[in-house]
């Protein structure tokens, strides 16, 4: 299959300069036999390949060069299908050491040509490099309505201790979710975050309209300053943990299901009842645990003020935490002292992969309308910024499904 798709391919490039002929009048481009015979790396195995080979007469007539072909299918010098490539940073970034790949793969492929740990190595350069090049991309052209934030703490051992990395994701007006920034911080202080907001802004970010976080009091305080006109949420899923840590276990069953009936809440007037019946509840016994809530009631049904499909979306940060799960599996293998830069580019390429299978939000063509200032109450929109009047549609969805499972 492989000899059949580079012989098409050459016949299709001979054919394409069949009328460009010199002054003796023959032609300038015609085939010249065939390399000479290698072995390549496909999917299906290691495979035998003599690659036909072009005569190129043409020159450049402002640099005077010979053209020249080149494959598309199979590169000069490669010994590895694209397919390949491809996968070999996956499995690394997946867990698989690098001291693996021969024993591991040589039964699949046939060969253990170009999987030493050399060559798997070398790919950190070439992450590092893209990594960088993404930190100072241009950010004025992708106006991020919502953006969610949290700092992760990863077991690579980083000179005095662990690397903390600071993770920003966004929605863009059309409802897609990418990955806007990615930092190392300290212990993710207000400083680190302002840091990493005023680059944002200096490369033409805008305010996002709602940011999701944590209690991490060092966001907030960075976000005010940088973005005062930013609304903020905070996440329940965090929320939820820390308000049961403060209970004792035997409480936890009771406090669930009390704290569901506030996030859960049909609007917000509800919700702000169930509040004040987790306050009766367990307020006299466990005011530490009440008060974690009580003292950010107002971040924490913040959500309420936005169409009914995205309440899933923006009660958590889960798109973080589910994507840093591959990350962690792979900080797991990666054992002792790391480079700080490799870490930001492992992490940068695993995340960079998982943001193909990200999905959009629900309802995405509101997302738009967020972003242009419409007014939403209880989840439907009551009022568009070009017609004052009062509007009721889009029906509150189901929010029947756990906080933990949002995406």
């Amino acid at each position: 299959m492989l000899a059949e798709a580079l012989q098409a391919e050459v016949e299709a490039y001979v054919a394409a300069f069949t009328a460009e002929r010199g002054e003796d009048g023959r032609r300038l481009v015609v085939r010249n036999g065939y390399h000479g015979p290698r072995t390549v790396l496909t999917s299906a195995g290691a495979v035998e390949v003599t690659a036909p080979r072009v005569n190129d007469k043409r020159t450049d007539p402002q640099t005077g060069q010979r053209a020249r072909f080149s494959s598309a299918i199979l590169p000069a010098w490669a010994r590895k299908t694209p397919q390949v490539s491809e996968v070999l940073p996956l499995l690394y970034l997946h867990g698989l050491s690098t001291g693996d790949f021969v024993p591991a793969l040589t039964q699949f492929l046939g060969t253990g040509a170009g999987l030493s740990a050399p060559v798997i190595t070398r790919l950190t350069e070439t992450w590092k490099a893209e990594a960088a090049a993404f930190a100072v991309r241009d950010l004025s052209g992708a106006g991020y309505v919502y953006l969610w934030v949290d700092g992760i703490h990863l077991g690579i051992r980083l000179g005095e201790g662990k690397l903390c990395l600071l993770v920003m994701i966004g929605v863009r007006a059309d409802g897609r979710k990418e990955l806007v920034a990615l930092a190392d911080g300290y212990r993710e202080s207000a400083e680190s975050w302002a840091d990493l907001l005023r680059d944002c802004a200096r490369r033409g970010m805008r305010a996002p309209v709602l940011a999701i976080g944590d209690g991490a009091l060092g966001f907030w305080s960075a976000v005010a300053e940088v973005f005062p006109q930013a609304r903020t949420q905070r996440c329940w899923f965090h929320k939820i943990a820390n308000v049961l840590g403060a209970l004792p276990k035997s409480a936890h069953p009771g406090a669930k299901k009390a704290l569901a009936e506030i996030w859960n809440a049909e609007d917000k007037d509800h919700a702000r009842a169930a509040v004040r019946k987790f306050e009766a509840a367990y307020g006299a016994k466990f005011p530490k645990a009440v008060a974690k809530v009580t003292s950010d009631e107002d971040e924490l049904l913040a959500f309420y003020d936005y169409p009914a499909e995205h309440w899933i979306h923006l009660r958590t940060t889960n798109p973080i935490e589910s994507t840093f799960a591959t990350v962690r599996l792979r900080t797991k293998v990666t054992k002792g002292h790391g480079s700080k830069a490799a870490a930001l580019a492992m992490a940068f390429k695993l995340i960079e992969s998982a943001q193909r299978r990200w999905r959009m939000v629900n309802a995405p063509h509101l997302v738009a309308l967020v972003r242009s200032g419409a007014v939403f109450v209880n989840g439907k929109l009551v009022e568009r910024p070009d017609d004052p009047s009062p509007e009721v549609s889009n029906p509150q969805a189901g929010a029947e499904e756990e906080v933990a499972e949002a995406a």
